[in-house]
């Protein structure tokens, strides 16, 4: 028997078969089986001498579909609208309805790894945060529902040169003013005047780079103050994830400095299978595929000329723990576009190196950025990055004013509580319904509209 879509479906694929005398190929996907039909009898009309409004009347009439269907139409050069019963739908909904997974069949579960958000560490989030964090929390819930073991991963930007800047900072400011100062959630103050001082002393600038090798050395006094600047952080990124309702939790924050210790083998087992090449000085990966603008093969740097390692060499002993380790057999990495050929070399030298071997695969989920009314990045007015926080209130004090002028005698609390869903569900909304590959413009009246495609309307 089967559910009335998969009922619909067969008949029309049977009657098809008969009129034009070409089967429909199995693989077909149910959802995309009406375009197929359709091209398929367009370009069936030519070779059987019939128009092709001819030949969908004919599949019409040899359909026995009267039980499913309200009325047929037959549209432009041969298109065929149909439009169910009221009692079919009434059952197709019910029966999902009634089923605990609704409709979603189960699948063979794998261990899935999502990477998203990524934040740096003693740096506010800004909006360039958003998508990522949006987008990666929908993956995680979706890939769940469908049935697989699902790792979260943020990979925090948490070690490397800046550390040494933050630290003598700190240093400079006093712990306990640092602290104070980093528990506000002012990190970006934080940051801009440890970089100005950076700019502008070559006293200090020396300082941050000898600080920088304590940290690397493990050298414990460094390695304290560096993790106070990492533990007020994670509380700061916690506040914007629950203001946000994702599902990331602190277990989930693995930066880059937990594989810090793996880097040095990542290079060795790189030259042990000859895929390791000198470059200029630094120790480089040319994977298949990839040329330059001149032609000549593109490199990934895994080891710098001065023996630093950079995100290559971080993300290629990411992908090993987490297929070696972790067990995983997909990785997801939802990330901006501008990455995308970082990943794809990354993954094909993971690939080249037999770590990603089948069934394991990488995929990176790439997404547009979100763009301010004059279709640039967005800004804040004084022409600086966005703090998220600051757009996540904004939202929730807009919602609340026009919940206001809508409902004026709900309570305070009620108004508060539905202001934050409305507001925080705009955004979200906003993001996933736009074509994650492509640019969005970020406009707060058309988010938070009461009318048309929009989560006010649908709340």
């Amino acid at each position: 028997m089967g559910t009335p879509e998969q009922i619909l479906s067969d008949r029309l694929a049977h009657a098809f078969e008969a009129v034009v005398g070409e089967p429909v190929d199995p693989l077909v996907q149910r959802s995309q089986f009406a375009d197929y039909q359709s091209n398929a009898a367009l370009g069936s009309a030519k070779r059987l001498g019939r128009k092709p409004r001819d030949v969908a009347a004919a599949v019409l009439a040899a359909a026995d579909l009267d039980d499913l269907v309200e009325h047929t139409e037959i549209s432009g050069p041969g298109f065929i609208n149909i439009t169910l019963r009221a009692q079919v739908l009434g059952s197709m909904a019910g029966a999902v309805g009634a089923d605990d997974r609704l409709g979603v069949p189960p699948v063979e579960p794998e261990t899935v790894v999502v990477d998203y958000s990524a934040p740096n560490t003693a740096k506010e989030m800004h909006v360039g945060h958003l998508r990522s964090t949006i987008i990666g929390d929908a993956a995680v819930r979706i890939t769940e529902w469908l049935g697989h073991r699902v790792i979260k991963r943020n990979h925090l930007g948490d070690w490397g040169t800046p550390f040494g800047m933050l630290i003598e900072h700190l240093l400079d400011i006093g712990e306990a003013e640092a602290a104070a100062e980093l528990s506000v959630g002012d990190l970006n103050t934080f940051y801009t005047a440890a970089r100005r001082k950076f700019d502008g002393s070559d006293e200090f600038k020396e300082r941050s780079r000898r600080r920088v090798v304590l940290l690397q050395g493990g050298d414990e006094a460094t390695l304290r103050l560096w993790r106070l600047l990492v533990a007020e952080s994670k509380q700061y990124f916690m506040k914007v994830y629950d203001s946000l309702d994702v599902r990331l939790v602190q277990a989930d924050f693995v930066g880059e400095s937990a594989y810090n210790d793996e880097l040095a083998s990542v290079i060795t087992e790189l030259d042990r299978l000859g895929l390791l090449r000198s470059s200029e000085g630094a120790d480089c990966v040319f994977p298949a595929g990839f040329t330059g603008r001149d032609g000549e093969p593109l490199p990934l740097i895994v080891r710098k000329s001065d023996g630093g390692y950079g995100y290559a060499t971080t993300d290629l002993a990411a992908i090993r723990d987490r297929l070696t380790v972790l067990g995983a057999t997909r990785l997801l990495y939802v990330v901006g576009m501008p990455q995308q050929q970082h990943f794809a070399m990354v993954f094909t030298t993971a690939r080249e190196a037999g770590w990603l071997a089948p069934p394991a695969r990488a995929t990176h989920i790439g997404f547009g950025s979100v763009l301010g009314a004059d279709g640039k990045v967005l800004r804040s007015r004084a022409g600086g990055t966005i703090k998220l926080v600051d757009l996540l209130d904004e939202a929730v004090d807009r919602a609340t004013r026009a919940i206001a002028e809508k409902n004026p005698d709900l309570d305070t609390g009620s108004r508060a509580a539905v202001a934050r869903a409305v507001g925080i569900g705009a955004i979200k909304y906003a993001d996933l319904s736009t074509d994650r590959l492509r640019d969005y413009t970020f406009d707060f009246d058309r988010m938070l509209s009461f009318e048309g495609n929009t989560a006010p309307y649908l709340q």
